[in-house]
């Protein structure tokens, strides 16, 4: 039986969202609704001058997607976070998140002055407005990871989004193993097709659990998680 959560929020479409969460919790997200597309920040709380490094994670976890077993690490090679559960196996790290002009082209340009809560939000702004209540900005701004989006590049290196990726129920639990600064963004794609603005809920769960034990699965997968981890540990004694 899964332990009681310490915190739940249902993000809707369009919505921002961050928290400094603390070390050893399991930060799980779950789409209400199919075709959800998250697209989130990381940064060591103490610390965020250091922070989600994903050209750093992609090369030493040689991989081009993110799924259970991965960690994510920061500037400095410590684990902000690991990925312990995932019911997708495939999260996209590589194409960026939604600007103003990209909503606008894609979806029209539906302004709050006209449309309130139902206007189109951008993952851009949202980050930017996320950032400034933590004291931080736009130079702060560094690539982000886009959880329940699929990615995959040709031959040439040319970018493919894959629709009807996330159904109704996928979701994905991230261990903090660093103090962290988590920032969401509940915003569409950049690759997303054009069309109607995407209007998937997220959930968000904070529930208590334990350090990386030594059988650890994300310890284990490759050699540099457990590097991460190991100076992750050093960092906090």
């Amino acid at each position: 039986m899964s332990p009681k959560p310490l915190y739940e929020e249902t993000l809707p479409a369009g919505a921002m969202w961050s928290m400094r969460i603390p070390r050893h919790r399991l930060v799980r997200l779950t789409a209400l609704d199919a075709n959800a597309n998250v697209s989130a920040l990381l940064y060591r709380a103490d610390q965020p001058l250091d922070r989600l490094n994903v050209p750093d994670t992609l090369k030493a976890l040689h991989t081009a997607k993110l799924t259970r077993g991965h960690v994510l690490m920061s500037d400095m090679g410590l684990s902000l976070a690991s990925i312990v559960e995932d019911t997708l196996g495939w999260h996209d790290p590589l194409a960026g998140h939604i600007t103003r002009e990209q909503v606008a082209a894609k979806f029209g340009g539906h302004s709050y002055q006209d449309f309130r809560n139902d206007w189109h939000r951008n993952a851009h702004d949202n980050f930017l407005v996320e950032l400034a209540k933590h004291g931080l900005g736009l130079r702060d701004l560094v690539a982000n990871v886009n959880v329940f989006s699929r990615v995959t590049a040709d031959d040439a290196g040319r970018l493919a989004f894959t629709e009807n990726h996330a159904p109704a129920g996928a979701s994905i639990a991230l261990r903090t193993d660093a103090e962290v600064l988590l920032i969401l963004s509940n915003t569409p794609h950049p690759l997303a097709p054009a069309g109607e603005y995407p209007r998937a809920r997220v959930t968000v769960t904070i529930e208590p659990t334990t350090p990386a034990a030594a059988d650890d699965f994300c310890r284990n997968f490759r050699p540099e998680c457990a590097r991460a981890l190991a100076l992750t540990e050093r960092h906090y004694l």
